[in-house]
């Protein structure tokens, strides 16, 4: 069964960082457009980093220079290292990639970021 599973959620203080990352199984996979979102409480899930096939990375404005994508090289985890992290960076974050055309989510991983 096709799973994609973040992990490294958590409790951190502003000006903290994390490193998510986002697990795709079986390993035969490959995370070629793989893009992370998050959803705070009462708000809508937004994407705050894009890639597709090894190419250029898009961020959201509200994380540019603070968050960092990237990939391994056998294209099986993808990472969001998140720096200099502020409260209004808590929510759940979710990884998505595409299969065969198919849209596939993770089932999120929760960063609160709170002194």
């Amino acid at each position: 069964q096709v799973q994609l599973v973040e992990s490294g959620g958590g409790l951190v203080q502003p000006g903290g960082s994390l490193r998510l990352s986002c697990e795709l199984s079986p390993r035969r996979f490959n995370l070629d457009t793989v893009a992370w979102f998050r959803q705070a409480p009462g708000n809508e899930r937004q994407m705050v980093a894009a890639m597709r096939s090894g190419g250029p990375i898009e961020y959201a404005d509200s994380v540019k220079g603070r968050f960092a994508m990237s990939r391994d090289k056998y294209r099986s985890t993808a990472s969001l290292q998140m720096n200099s992290l502020k409260p209004e960076d808590t929510a759940v974050y979710y990884c998505k990639t595409v299969l065969y055309g198919r849209d596939v989510w993770g089932q999120g991983t929760r960063v609160t970021v709170s002194s």
